[in-house]
């Protein structure tokens, strides 16, 4: 299996990415993949409750780039073509970080070279995305980056002076 190189412009994610501003995917760019096609996995493995996943996206055409700003539809032809699956939300596509406030996690971008079209539905799930992936993946690489979500103190009681 190849090793790519998986790059986006941040360590940290912008609000822009994230539930806190308009959930804009990031732009995310692959080298060293001769496959045809792309798959992405954006998960939290930090999450409360087990790994979370944000975002499921396949049949990219690899061209070294997948741009900002996917739609969030299950297939979409511009500004390239993708098919999106089911992420925990319960949404198609693109999901940005949105940890419980005073948390800070971990969010990994995963992509894998995939050697032929997946035959999956829009819509379908991770498990059925990992599946597909085990028997077309040629190359194999990630990312991570961190969002946290400031925790939102109480003021005190007012206090009066006495009289």
């Amino acid at each position: 299996m190849q090793d790519l190189t998986v790059e986006i412009d941040f360590d940290r994610f912008p609000p822009e990415h994230t539930c806190d501003g308009n959930n804009v995917s990031p732009r995310i760019r692959v080298r060293g993949s001769d496959a045809p096609y792309l798959a992405v996995i954006m998960d939290d493995p930090d999450a409360p409750r087990g790994t979370f996943t944000h975002w499921l996206a396949w049949n990219i055409p690899s061209t070294g780039e997948i741009p900002e700003g996917i739609p969030q539809e299950p297939r979409i032809s511009h500004p390239v073509s993708v098919v999106q699956g089911m992420n925990d939300f319960r949404r198609t596509g693109y999901a940005g970080p949105c940890p419980p406030k005073g948390a800070s996690h971990r969010f990994f971008i995963r992509v894998w070279g995939v050697g032929r079209r997946l035959a999956l539905p829009p819509g379908a799930g991770r498990i059925e995305l990992e599946g597909a992936l085990e028997a077309a993946a040629t190359g194999y690489g990630e990312t991570m980056a961190v969002y946290g979500r400031e925790k939102v103190l109480k003021a005190p009681p007012e206090t009066r002076p006495r009289i």
